[in-house]
C-alpha cells in the first residue's frame, strides 16, 4: 500500500509544474518558462538562426500577470543555463487589460530542438533597463507602430513622415493607410550600394486589391526599385523590369511580405515562402525611401503611374543585410496570431511550486465549487490516513501470525505449553491467531477449574470450544473490516460530488454568459476549465480509494483464512488428544503396559 501511494504521489508531482535545478537571483521571486520550439511539432525549422529578436506575447491565457509590477519593469530574461541576462524591450505592457508584447533578444536558435528561456518577475525593487538593444545593428530603420506617431527602434532614429491612423495589428498596434504614402528622408543609414544586400519586410492587410500600389519605392535619376501589389499580387520592378509572384496576397487578411536583394538577384517572400524572383542588380540609392506609395515627383519627371498601397501596415522593417528565409520564416511563425515558435510554460514561485496555469485556473473557481471542493478534499484525507493506518495494522498482524505459526508448530501434544509465557504475550500482542488460541486454552481452563475430567473431551465440549473460537474469530473480522465502508462510500461517492459541483459550475457560467448576453470563448474556456475541477478532483478522491479498498479486502480475506484454518487446525488436535476415542483406549490399555518405553511403568 505504501508503495500505491507512493507511486500517485510521484505521478502528482510529475504532473504538477516542475522547477529547474537553479534559482538565478533571489531578489525575484517567480518565474515563468519560455520554450523557443523548432522540432516538427513546433516551428519545423531546419537550419540555424543567428541573432534572433523573439516576440514573447503575453496574455490573460497563457499569464495571470500576478506579482509583475504594472509596468513590467521587473521583468528579466535569463537563458536555460540561469546565469546569462538576455536583452529585451518592451513594445506594450497592459496588465489591466491582461495583454504585453516584449521582444527579446536571443543570441541563437538552433533547428530541430527546444531551447528554454526563463521569464523573471516579482521585484518590486529592480528597475526598468535602460540601453538594452533587442534587435541587432543592421535594422536600419524598425517600426513597431506602438505609439501615436511612428517611433524606430533602430540605433539610427529615422522619422517616418506621413499621416496615418492608428489600428489593432497583427503585433499589438498597427496603421491604417488610406492612399496617402510615407517617407522616410535620406540619411547615412538608408543608403544602398549599387548590388548591395538588403531586405524589407512588413504585415500588410490589403483593402482594397485594385489597380497598382506600391509599398517600397527607391528612385536615383532614372533607375527605380519598386515593391508593390498589381490587382493584388505581389511583383518587385528595377528600371522597368518586373517580376510576379505566382499568388495573390489574401484580401481583407494580415501576411508578411518580404523583399529581399543579395548577389544580383531579388526575392519576393509571402509568409515566408518565395514567391517571385528577379536577376536584376539595383543601382546605388542615397535618397528618401518612399513607403506604402511613391516619392514625390520632380519637375523634370512626370507624375507616378502607381497608386499608394490602401490597407494597414505592422512590424516594418528594413535591414542594411540580407536576411535568410528560415529567419523570415521565424519571423512569421513568432509574430502571428498562433505562434508555433514560442511555446509557454508554467509559472513557478521561487519555492519551487508552479502557481501559473493551475493559479488562474483555480481563482476561475467558484464559491460553490470551493464548498464541493473542500468537502472532496476532507474525504480524500479521510479515506488515505483510513488507508495508511489499516496496511500498517495489517503489516503488524501479518508479522505476529507468522511469529505464532512458527512457535505453534512446535507445541505437539502440549497444547496449553505457550498460554503462561510473558514474552510471547508482548511479541504476539497484534496476532489474531494468538488471541484464539488464548481463548480456546481459557476455556480448557475453565472447565478444567470447575471440575470437568479434561482427559476425555465431549464432542459437545469441543463444539462448545469451537463456538468460542469462531466469536472471537468474527469480533476479529469485523476489526479488520472497520473504517473499510469510508474508502466505499469515497469510491462511489467521490465522483458524484465532483460531479455535482460540475453540474453547478457549467450553470453559473451559461447563466452569467446568458446575462451578459456576449459568447466569448475566453470568457466561458475559464469557467468550464474551473468547473471540472470538481470533476477531478473527485475522481482523485475515488481511484486511489478503490485500489486501496480491494487491497485491503485481499489482505483482510488472507488473514480470514489464516484465522478459518487455526481454528479447524486447533479443534482437530483437541479431539486428536482428549477425545472421547482417546480416553476410551486409555480406559481399555491392559494394566501394567506402558505404550512408552522410555518411561517406567
Amino acid at each position: 500500500m505504501q508503495r500505491l501511494i507512493l507511486t500517485l504521489l510521484i505521478c502528482l508531482g510529475f504532473a504538477l509544474p516542475g522547477s529547474a535545478s537553479a534559482w538565478w537571483q533571489d531578489d525575484w521571486m517567480y518565474r515563468k518558462q519560455i520554450a523557443v520550439d523548432t522540432t516538427p511539432q513546433g516551428a519545423g525549422l531546419t537550419q540555424a538562426l543567428g541573432r534572433t529578436a523573439l516576440l514573447v506575447r503575453l496574455h490573460t491565457g497563457n499569464f495571470t500577470f500576478d506579482g509583475v509590477s504594472d509596468s513590467g519593469a521587473d521583468i528579466r530574461f535569463v537563458s536555460a543555463d540561469d546565469k546569462t541576462v538576455l536583452n529585451h524591450h518592451i513594445e506594450q505592457f497592459d496588465p489591466l487589460m491582461g495583454m504585453a508584447l516584449i521582444w527579446v533578444d536571443v543570441p541563437r536558435i538552433e533547428p530541430g530542438q527546444r531551447q528554454d528561456l526563463w521569464m523573471y518577475y516579482g521585484n518590486p525593487k529592480a528597475q526598468a533597463p535602460s540601453g538594452q538593444p533587442s534587435f541587432d545593428a543592421d535594422y536600419t530603420a524598425l517600426y513597431h507602430f506602438d505609439g501615436a506617431a511612428p517611433h524606430d527602434a533602430s540605433p539610427y532614429g529615422n522619422a517616418l513622415q506621413g499621416q496615418a491612423v492608428g489600428v489593432d495589428g497583427v503585433i499589438g498596434r498597427a496603421i491604417q493607410l488610406g492612399g496617402q504614402p510615407l517617407q522616410l528622408p535620406a540619411s547615412a543609414s538608408l543608403q544602398l550600394p549599387a548590388g548591395g544586400a538588403f531586405t524589407f519586410s512588413t504585415w500588410l492587410r490589403q483593402d482594397q486589391g485594385v489597380g497598382e500600389q506600391l509599398l517600397l519605392a527607391r528612385r536615383e535619376g532614372s533607375h527605380s526599385l519598386l515593391l508593390g501589389l498589381a490587382q493584388g499580387v505581389p511583383f518587385v520592378e528595377v528600371d522597368g523590369l518586373r517580376a510576379a509572384a505566382t499568388q495573390p496576397v489574401a484580401a481583407g487578411q494580415w501576411q508578411h511580405l518580404a523583399l529581399i536583394g543579395e548577389g544580383g538577384a531579388l526575392s519576393v517572400l509571402l509568409e515566408g515562402q518565395p514567391v517571385a524572383r528577379l536577376a536584376a542588380s539595383p543601382t546605388a540609392f542615397s535618397g528618401a525611401v518612399g513607403i506604402a506609395g511613391d516619392l514625390p515627383s520632380t519637375e523634370n519627371e512626370p507624375a507616378s503611374s502607381y497608386a499608394p498601397f490602401v490597407g494597414a501596415l505592422d512590424e516594418l522593417r528594413i535591414s542594411r543585410v540580407a536576411r535568410s528565409q528560415a529567419s523570415l520564416q521565424a519571423d512569421v511563425l513568432a509574430q502571428g496570431a498562433e505562434s508555433r515558435l514560442v511555446v509557454y510554460g508554467v509559472d513557478e514561485e521561487q519555492s519551487g511550486f508552479g502557481f501559473g496555469g493551475l493559479g488562474f485556473l483555480l481563482k476561475a473557481v467558484p464559491v460553490d465549487a470551493w464548498v464541493i471542493i473542500a468537502v472532496l478534499v476532507l474525504m480524500m484525507v479521510q479515506s488515505w490516513v483510513i488507508m495508511l493506518r489499516k496496511q500498517r495494522t495489517l503489516n503488524r498482524v501479518s508479522a505476529a501470525n507468522g511469529s505464532f505459526r512458527e512457535q505453534f508448530a512446535t507445541v505437539g501434544t502440549r497444547l496449553e505449553q505457550f498460554a503462561d509465557n510473558p514474552d510471547l504475550h508482548q511479541r504476539l500482542g497484534d496476532s489474531p491467531l494468538w488471541r484464539l488460541y488464548l481463548v480456546a486454552v481459557q476455556e480448557i481452563r475453565t472447565r478444567r477449574a470447575q471440575g470437568a475430567d479434561t482427559t476425555a473431551v465431549s464432542a459437545a465440549t469441543i463444539e462448545a470450544i469451537r463456538c468460542s473460537m469462531d466469536g472471537v474469530r468474527t469480533r476479529e473480522n469485523q476489526a479488520l473490516s472497520s473504517k473499510l465502508s469510508t474508502l466505499s462510500n469515497a469510491i462511489a461517492g467521490g465522483p458524484y460530488i465532483g460531479l455535482l459541483g460540475t453540474v453547478l459550475g457549467i450553470m453559473v457560467v451559461f447563466l452569467g454568459t446568458a446575462m451578459a448576453g456576449d459568447v466569448n470563448i475566453n470568457a466561458i474556456a475559464p469557467g468550464m476549465a474551473a468547473a471540472l475541477l470538481a470533476t477531478a478532483m473527485g475522481l482523485f478522491v475515488a481511484i486511489p480509494a478503490l485500489f486501496g479498498y480491494n487491497r485491503l479486502t485481499t489482505r483482510n480475506r488472507e488473514v480470514g483464512a489464516d484465522m478459518r484454518v487455526f481454528v479447524d487446525e486447533f479443534i482437530t488436535r483437541l479431539a486428536e488428544l482428549h477425545g472421547e476415542g482417546q480416553a476410551g483406549e486409555a480406559t481399555q490399555r491392559p494394566a501394567g503396559r506402558n505404550l512408552n518405553p522410555s518411561v517406567p511403568a
